[in-house]
């Protein structure tokens, strides 16, 4: 059996004076959870930076490519792991910095590959063209530090 939805009318001022708080309360929460999100990140450390160490910007390469990733001023940790100063490495394949939402958790997706266990380098397939690649580093629930800690992108023709 299902019940009927309430409708809103002079003759029901109940369900008037429900919804009216339940209306201010999901506007309130609406506008408290972009706040809630950027609350959560965790620090990075000034000067501290991620970096792919190769291929070089610019490397025409073969797929499989092996990428080497490299960092200074914090600490490779596996993901879970909540130490200050420290985050795993997540490599954004062709998916640009710009519009990314640092303020949640890295996707994952073909686009978007976590490296949860500390790794620091990896061999990825790529199909033959133009492909973009950077890293990001995540805290222990993936989530970009602020301000995040990431390399600058590099392009790499694969033949």
């Amino acid at each position: 059996m299902y019940a009927r939805p309430a409708t809103l009318s002079p003759a029901k001022p109940f369900a008037v004076s429900c919804l009216v708080p339940s209306l201010a309360f999901a506007a309130l929460t609406a506008l408290a959870v972009p706040a809630l999100a950027d609350d959560h990140r965790t620090p990075s450390p000034d000067g501290a930076r991620v970096f792919i160490v190769s291929p070089e910007d610019g490397a025409t390469v073969s797929s499989p490519l092996s990428v080497v990733f490299g960092i200074e001023g914090m600490e490779v940790v596996p993901a879970g792991t909540d130490a200050p100063a420290s985050g795993h490495h997540h490599l954004i394949v062709d998916a640009p910095q710009e519009g990314f939402d640092f303020s949640q958790a890295v996707p994952a997706d073909d686009h978007h590959i976590h490296f949860g266990g500390g790794q620091t380098e990896t061999t990825i397939e790529l199909a033959p063209g133009p492909h973009t690649l950077w890293l990001l580093l995540g805290d222990a629930n993936h989530v970009p530090h602020d301000p995040p800690v990431m390399s600058e992108p590099i392009e790499v023709m694969v033949e």
